[in-house]
């Protein structure tokens, strides 16, 4: 009987020393898509003020980038979409002038930086 409870014991902690490593990498991975949709949520904000200043050559960047580097879910999707929508109208109802095509270039340059470490393109995604 003893024999047996040292054996459980034994098997649990191998069990629980294989499953460490898998919820560290879960953390790493909830860490890595938290930063991926924040970068879709702020190219979503560029795009709204973009489409609301009429600077089609802004928003036809930033879609590309969103397609390029957001992962195909309902998640990013609508992060994207909502944050587009909130900056059209926050900039349509703004008093002030829209920003100029330079800073949202520019923005949009850094923001691609941003998306490449947070979420590289695929290989098989780049065709």
């Amino acid at each position: 009987m003893k024999g047996t409870n040292v054996k459980a014991v034994k098997i649990v902690a191998v069990l629980l020393t294989l499953a460490l490593p898998l919820s560290a990498f879960d953390v790493a991975n909830a860490a890595d898509a938290e930063a991926g949709l924040l970068a879709i949520k702020a190219l979503g904000s560029l795009n709204g003020q973009a489409l609301a200043c009429s600077d089609v050559q802004a928003a036809k960047r930033a879609k590309e980038l969103m397609l390029a580097h957001a992962p195909k879910t309902q998640r990013f999707g609508s992060a994207y979409e909502e944050a587009t929508q909130v900056a059209y109208m926050e900039q349509t109802r703004a008093i002030g002038a829209c920003p100029d095509a330079t800073r949202l270039k520019d923005e949009l340059n850094q923001l691609a930086l941003r998306l490449a470490e947070t979420l590289p393109v695929a290989a098989s995604e780049s065709k």
